[in-house]
Order: C-alpha cells, then structure tokens, then sequence
C-alpha cells in the first residue's frame, strides 16, 4: 500500500495533536496528545489501529510509562488479552521494586517496576505515546530483561522523525520498534 495513502487515512489524527512549543523547556516542540485523547472518535481510532497492528502477535504483558503512556497501554493490554505493568518514578509503587535509569531530551530520569511484574519467558510489548530520542523506551525494555521477560516490540502513538533519531537508537540497541503516526521534528 502507498505510504502517501496511508498517511492520508490518518490525516484527521495528525490533526488532532496540538504543538506546543518551548515546553517544558525551551527549544522543545512538544505534541500534546490531550486534544486527541478528548475526541472520542480521533481516540478509538488511534486504539483500534494500534491494537491491529498488534493482534497477532502473542503478548503476555503491556509495559507503560507514566503517565501518558498508561492512555494507550491499558485499552491495548484490554484488546489485547494481555497483562498491564505500570512503570512509575521512584518512591510511587508500593512494593519491592526495580529502576532504570535513562536520558531524555532534556534531562535524566529514572523509572521503576514491580520486582514481580513479569515473569520469565514472557512477551512484552513496550508502549508509551512518543519516541523521541528513545531513552525511556530503552529503560523500560531494560527492565522487562531484568525480569527476564523478551520484548516484542516497543510501540507509539508518535514518532518524532528527523534529527532525534529514536528509532535508530532502539535498533541499535537491538529492539524493534513501531508507530501509528510520524511527525517530522522542528528545528
């Protein structure tokens, strides 16, 4: 199928990001996903997309960044038949927990699991709203392999393209990734 014509089948989601620049800090475009997420019918459509792309894959578990990610993560692990794993800042889980550290566009960051999350030998898809330059996404698989599970995929609303080079980064690093929607980055 022609790139141009898939593109143009999501023409209405690309419309419901809002760009905000200079936030949080300055020199950053950031897509705000709110606008989308209020219209019910723009939000059910990036869900159902995303959940087909993933319906054959076998997943036992959906990974998801706080906060933004758990919008995704938790309808797709419901779709899917799949596990939900909420991976959080430090000091905001209950239990005995796990961390990763990683660097983000403008500055470092940590994230933390459950120790008892996932099991052994169980597949995990990664999924938050946005890659980026690709750090929280690594941390997150990190911490999946920590627990011995094997991630599937790392998944995104969004991918920004251009010079942050996020997908590269996970290939590198040996995990694929996939996202519904591709928005050049200003510079």
């Amino acid at each position: 199928m022609n790139i141009n014509f898939l593109r143009w089948l999501k023409m209405d989601l690309y419309k419901k990001i809002r760009n905000v620049p200079n936030w949080p800090v300055e020199g950053i475009q950031f897509k705000d996903i709110t606008t989308l997420c209020q219209d019910a019918k723009a939000f059910k459509e990036a869900i159902d997309k995303i959940a087909m792309h993933y319906k054959k894959m076998k997943i036992d578990k959906i990974v998801a960044m706080e906060a933004r990610g758990y919008v995704f993560g938790a309808p797709l692990a419901y779709l899917l038949g799949a596990g939900f794993v909420l991976l959080r800042k430090p000091n905001k889980l209950p239990y005995k927990t796990i961390e990763e550290e990683y660097e983000k566009e403008y500055g470092k960051d940590k994230i933390t699991c459950h120790i008892d999350a996932i099991n052994p030998g169980e597949n995990v898809l990664v999924i938050d709203d946005l890659l980026a330059t690709g750090g929280t996404a690594l941390a997150a698989a990190r911490l999946v392999e920590k627990m011995k599970g094997k991630v599937v995929e790392c998944g995104f609303l969004i991918e920004l393209t251009g010079s942050l080079h996020g997908r590269e980064f996970l290939e590198k690093n040996g995990y694929k990734s996939w996202s519904l929607l591709q928005i050049e980055v200003e510079e």
